[in-house]
């Protein structure tokens, strides 16, 4: 035999109502909680995730030519290393030219 209680039917409802009502206050408040981080965020000046990708692809890019750099400027300093240290040449007497003044003299 089955009875029925209007009591607890009522119970039922308003619980069912209550879970419903809940439901919604959950996704009010996740919505209201996501606003005001993005708000805070906005403030913050945080940067994106493709903004921060292409600045450390243009700091990698940076570190390569200066690594490239920098061996090219050592490169250069033992070149000049080399030219400082290599016995310089003395001095070529100067030919002299003959002038006139030798031809007068048969000088020459």
């Amino acid at each position: 035999m089955q009875t029925r209680n209007p009591m607890l039917d009522d119970l039922a409802r308003v619980a069912s109502g209550a879970m419903t009502t809940l439901g919604g206050v959950r996704e009010e408040i996740e919505n209201r909680v996501k606003e005001r981080l993005e708000r805070f965020a906005a403030e913050m000046e945080l940067v994106t995730r493709e903004e921060y990708d292409a600045v450390k692809a243009m700091a990698v890019k940076a570190r390569e030519e200066q690594a490239e750099l920098q061996a090219y400027v050592a490169q250069l300093e033992k070149r000049i290393e080399a030219l400082e240290a290599a016995p310089k040449e003395d001095a070529k007497p100067a030919v002299k030219r003959k002038t006139k003044a030798d031809d007068e003299t048969g000088e020459g």
